[in-house]
């Protein structure tokens, strides 16, 4: 069975459809990996695409995408909710975003010893012991139970052997003179 003339001859693809339609995959797995901002970003390109039906269905995901960034950017009551909001996407895996928050916190209360012993463990978590060190350190410094705290917090494991990291959790106290 042969093709027909007309089989070949077909027009080569729009390359503005053919980046679209890339636009679009790479909105939706920007989206699956809750990276909203990128994710508008292309979406936003397909909409303005040559094809309607791409555009029609990148208008849906981009209003989900308007939705997460509108609720991450929510005002919260106190700085527990926003410490709270952040350990949580620290804990969905979203550490510079969590990173992100941590700091915001800190720019509002530059004492908030909660937000720097958040940074201490999201430091941790990523593998950045000098950084981790200073934070918890200064979290310390701003409150002193927060030692107490990190001697049994199991986010602090891949500093335990750390000698420096013993030090601050475990000071030593000058021994008592006998006056």
């Amino acid at each position: 069975m042969q093709k027909s003339s007309a089989a070949k001859a077909a027009p080569p693809p729009d390359p503005k459809y053919t980046q679209a339609v890339q636009n679009y995959e790479g909105g939706l797995k920007a989206l699956q990996e809750r990276k909203f901002d990128k994710a508008k970003g292309l979406l936003e390109k397909v909409v303005a695409g040559p094809s309607r039906e791409l555009a029609d269905r990148a208008r849906v995901h981009l209003n989900t995408c308007t939705q997460q960034l509108e609720r991450g950017t929510a005002s919260f009551k106190t700085a527990g909710e926003h410490y709270d909001y952040a350990v949580s996407l620290m804990n969905g895996g979203s550490y510079d975003e969590a990173r992100s928050h941590m700091e915001k916190i800190l720019k509002q209360n530059a004492k908030a010893d909660f937000a720097y012993y958040g940074l201490a463990l999201l430091d941790c978590l990523t593998n950045r012991s000098e950084d981790c060190l200073r934070n918890l350190n200064e979290a310390i410094k701003l409150n002193g139970s927060n030692r107490f705290q990190a001697r049994n917090d199991p986010d602090f494991k891949n500093m335990a052997d750390d000698p420096r990291f013993t030090e601050l959790l475990y000071p030593e106290v000058p021994p008592e003179s006998g006056t």
